[in-house]
């Protein structure tokens, strides 16, 4: 038995290959499906089975391809309605591979049709759960990204949730390995653990989620709580992963056309394109295309980009690294935005020489900053998240997070210069893309965000951890 997880950080997504005498299922892939092919082809295995845990919100699945392409069957539990063929299995239902089985436990809550499937050993011993959203390492998934889809409140669902843990997951053993759909940094839970594997004993120590003494009042109340909005491209994610979606191959044909600025211009100018900068910030900063929206390869891209472009039927148009096209497109068409129409050839520097208007941000360093802050009053806007601002933030900000600064725009100066930073410089230098590109540019970006800006001795609030907000 090989079982192989396949991680993929930007988007903190687990994708698993399980393989036992040449036969191979595979668990929530990503949409490039190739790897998987090519790993079962090398080792001579047949990929029989694609497992599904649920409708995925955060990304699209590389489900509907993979079956198209291996003649595989594709797997959801109880309550699971695709427009697609798929097995529907049942609570308790039974898959062999090889020598080893899969069993169907349906863990309803995260959404109604969520299911954690049970891997048994050669000696019918329970080794592993793949717990899809269900479970993560330090949380479990929030309840409210199904509530319209089940007709339930987000309180119903968590009850549900409640109960499929104490039923269904915490009775196995202690030295169950627990392999989650995602880890820190994803949007689908509130407080997950960097780690990507624990066992299920560990869990049930450290997860307040599976606390003995919990009722299911205090639980319903610890899981719903906090909980910010989710992200407006989620639903449109489960409505492609219910649906199906356009082959991958003609994404990245049409998506990776080269134009020159002309065509470029022109492109933009006709279909109302998005021209999405994914360059490093400090490149954008420098100079860019006019109106053109920051969001580099280099971070969270394919998390910010759903979050702020949200609308998957967008047509982008992409500014480039030299031969980062292929790569950009893949991982916009992972969240579903497969309206990518082309690339600037030559990339900037294209533009830049044909004589077209460019733009550029004012980025002053910490010192210079702090100075400012000190001696002019200078107002000063940090786009990190509430959680991070209200561990530590400079004295007087005003918290405006990236991930909603649509709403913020009426408290930015109209006139007068500020500050926006984050907490290195990568959010910051988007927030102010996209506040350029609604007609602001009295704003000045603060190089390092707030590490910076602390090491250069301006004054912050108490440090609270954040673990106790």
């Amino acid at each position: 038995m090989k079982i192989e997880q396949i991680y993929t950080g930007c988007l903190a997504q687990g994708a698993y290959y399980i393989e036992s005498k040449g036969e191979v299922a595979i668990i929530d892939p990503l949409r490039e499906v190739e790897p998987y092919i090519k790993r079962a082809q090398d080792a001579g295995s047949q990929i029989k089975y694609i497992f599904e845990t649920h409708f995925h919100a955060d990304f699209v699945s590389g489900h509907v391809t993979l079956s198209k392409e291996t003649g595989a069957p594709i797997i959801y539990g109880p309550n699971a309605n695709p427009s697609f063929d798929a097995i529907i299995a049942k609570d308790g239902d039974s898959f062999q591979l090889g020598d080893v089985r899969i069993h169907v436990l349906h863990t309803p809550g995260h959404t109604m049709e969520s299911t954690t499937y049970l891997l048994k050993d050669e000696s019918g011993k329970d080794h592993a759960i793949f717990s899809g959203d269900t479970l993560f390492l330090g949380d479990v998934g929030r309840p409210d990204l199904a509530q319209k889809a089940a007709d339930m409140t987000q309180e119903q669902l968590a009850g549900l949730l409640y109960e499929s843990l104490r039923n269904k997951i915490m009775p196995l053993s202690d030295d169950v390995i627990v392999y989650p759909a995602h880890g820190a940094g994803s949007a689908c839970g509130k407080n997950m653990m960097k780690e990507t594997v624990d066992s299920l004993g560990n869990q049930k120590k450290v997860n307040y989620a599976l606390r003995k003494d919990m009722s299911k009042e205090e639980f319903i109340k610890e899981v719903t709580d906090g909980l910010l909005p989710p992200p407006k491209y989620f639903p449109l994610n489960v409505k492609m992963n219910k649906e199906g979606y356009e082959d991958i191959g003609e994404v990245l044909t049409r998506g990776t056309t080269a134009l020159s600025p002309e065509e470029f211009e022109t492109a933009a100018n006709e279909t109302g394109a998005v021209v999405l900068d994914v360059r490093h910030q400090k490149d954008f900063v420098n100079g860019h295309v006019p109106r053109s929206i920051f969001i580099g390869l280099n971070g969270d891209f394919a998390p910010w980009v759903g979050a702020l472009i949200a609308d998957t039927q967008q047509p982008i148009l992409l500014v480039c690294p030299e031969g980062k096209e292929e790569e950009a497109v893949t991982r916009l068409s992972r969240v579903g935005f497969d309206g990518t129409i082309g690339y600037l050839k030559g990339g900037f520097e294209a533009w830049k020489n044909s004589g077209k208007a460019i733009d550029s941000i004012e980025s002053i360093t910490a010192d210079e900053a702090t100075t400012k802050i000190d001696e002019e009053s200078i107002p000063v806007f940090d786009v990190r998240k509430p959680s991070e601002f209200q561990s530590e933030h400079v004295i007087d900000a005003e918290n405006t997070p990236l991930d909603f600064i649509n709403k913020h725009l009426s408290e930015f100066p109209e006139t007068d210069e500020f500050l926006v930073h984050c907490a290195g410089g990568y959010r910051s230098v988007i927030a102010a893309s996209i506040l350029k590109s609604r007609g602001i540019h009295n704003l000045i970006d603060v190089d390092g965000g707030f590490g910076a800006l602390k090491n250069a001795g301006a004054e912050v609030t108490d440090y609270v951890c954040p673990s106790t907000l």
